[in-house]
């Protein structure tokens, strides 16, 4: 972090994977944000951003949305702005699901997916989900506040869930 005593202010979180085999159904993995405020930071989040949209006011955007893996680097690319996001916020969870077919897939199936979030030059986390193999989402970061408007901080976080994308997005915020 540039600044221990102000936190993140401005962070990049970028998802890759390989192309799945010729002649198979392409992977699809996506990022989503969840914004909670300060009087249920734990519960509903305030709205979510994932799949090539972004947040009402901007300050949360999803600016790259593979949908199939092919590319250099990081395909899939969300940055967040903490440091603009209004008061009333007081914590950000990422997380990373998997676009299911019908049959399911897991991260273990997926080619070499990582998730890299960083500030500026400096990465704050990179994973390759091979602790939750098994999951079909992931909680992969959390940014909070102790105060409205007072500075931000950022926890790695790796909590796999085996459910769909909606139940997901509901119970990525009770994650602690």
């Amino acid at each position: 972090m540039s600044n221990i005593n102000k936190g993140p202010k401005k962070v990049e979180v970028g998802l890759k994977w390989d192309p799945s085999p010729l002649g198979t159904p392409s992977h699809d993995l996506d990022i989503v944000a969840a914004t909670y405020t300060a009087d249920d930071p734990h519960g509903s989040p305030a709205y979510l951003v994932h799949f090539d949209s972004r947040s009402p006011d901007g300050t949360i955007t999803l600016s790259r949305d593979s949908k199939t893996g092919q590319g250099f680097g990081y395909d899939e690319v969300m940055v967040l702005e903490l440091e603009r996001l209004a008061e009333r916020y007081v914590r950000v969870v990422i997380g990373v699901a998997i676009q299911q077919p019908p049959e399911g897939r897991v991260f273990g199936d997926i080619g070499n997916p990582s998730v890299r979030i960083r500030e500026g030059y400096t990465d704050l986390t990179e994973n390759d989900f091979a602790d939750v193999a098994g999951c079909t989402a992931s909680v992969v970061a959390e940014f909070t506040r102790e105060q409205p408007g007072g500075p931000w901080s950022f926890r790695e976080l790796l909590h796999g869930f085996d459910t769909d994308l909606a139940s997901f997005t509901s119970a990525m915020g009770g994650v602690r």
